[in-house]
């Protein structure tokens, strides 16, 4: 069976003047003319992606959207209309969000986290800010360090929520970050905690020694940068260090320790300044 908002394969089986009729089964789907590929012949297979036209018609398109059904997009709001907003998602029409699935009500010029979905009584594409209720629960195959990308979906007092790896809810704490991560921003992170509810502790550093060399590395950078030296100190408060370098006194005082023990560095009451001698 085809299947409406996400990608098929499927087989050229007739071409008729609005366009070339692809084929799964029994079902059938047009491909209008000007989405046919140069060259595209007769029994031949194609990727499309196939969702509804303006009369709710199964339409397939070689245009790519910047979500299928299941996935979380950050999207632009293009109208607004009386019963709801419409999103720019890469292809020719737009993406419906009603006013009913909108956790905020949405403004022209706006850019929102959405949950691409299908309407189960009208088989449309649609949209959704309402994102709690795609979010998998089961997050038994997920370990400890385990690296994901992320998606930031709202800010709070605690952090940024992400969605992680398009599949689960987690959270990246103020402390883990000493910078606010953007709505819609993308990033990779790794799986801290496992909670008993479903959601995730999620840390932006490797775990373990790993993790370590990138506090070393983002201090040597921060040196460079400063052409050299930094007023930074053990008696330098936490809030100063994570303005600076964007991570807690202990992660400094550990990188210092180490560019120390390498004579990369020298320290005095008044900061470090690099050497470059080991």
């Amino acid at each position: 069976m085809i299947e409406i908002g996400r990608y098929n394969r499927l087989t050229v089986a007739r071409r008729a003047p609005p366009g070339a009729y692809l084929m799964l089964g029994e079902s059938e789907v047009l491909l209008p003319n000007r989405h046919i590929p140069e060259g595209l012949e007769l029994g031949t297979e194609i990727e499309v992606f196939v969702y509804t036209d303006s009369d709710d018609r199964p339409i397939a398109t070689t245009q790519k959207p910047h979500a299928v059904v299941g996935e979380f997009a950050y999207l632009k709001v293009v109208d607004v209309s009386t019963h709801g907003a419409f999103l720019d998602w890469g292809l020719d029409k737009d993406l419906f969000v009603p006013f009913a699935e909108q956790e905020a009500r949405m403004q022209r010029g706006e850019q929102h986290v959405v949950a691409v979905c299908l309407d189960e009584h009208t088989q449309r594409v649609m949209a959704t800010s309402r994102l709690a209720q795609f979010f998998e629960a089961d997050t038994s195959v997920l370990k400890l360090g385990l690296e994901v990308e992320l998606l930031v979906y709202r800010s709070t007092e605690l952090g940024a929520q992400v969605v992680v790896d398009q599949r689960y809810s987690g959270l990246v704490y103020q402390n883990e970050t000493f910078r606010k991560l953007a709505v819609g921003q993308r990033l990779t992170g790794h799986v801290q905690r496992v909670r008993t509810d479903g959601k995730l502790d999620i840390s932006l550093k490797p775990p373990g020694a790993k993790g370590r060399g990138g506090d070393t590395q983002a201090l040597t950078e921060a040196l460079e940068a400063a052409g050299g030296s930094l007023p930074l100190h053990d008696n330098s408060s936490p809030e100063e260090i994570a303005q600076a370098l964007h991570m807690s006194k202990k992660a400094f005082k550990r990188a210092v320790g180490i560019l120390y023990r390498q004579r990369l560095i020298e320290i005095s009451p008044s900061g470090i300044t690099w050497t470059g001698k080991k």
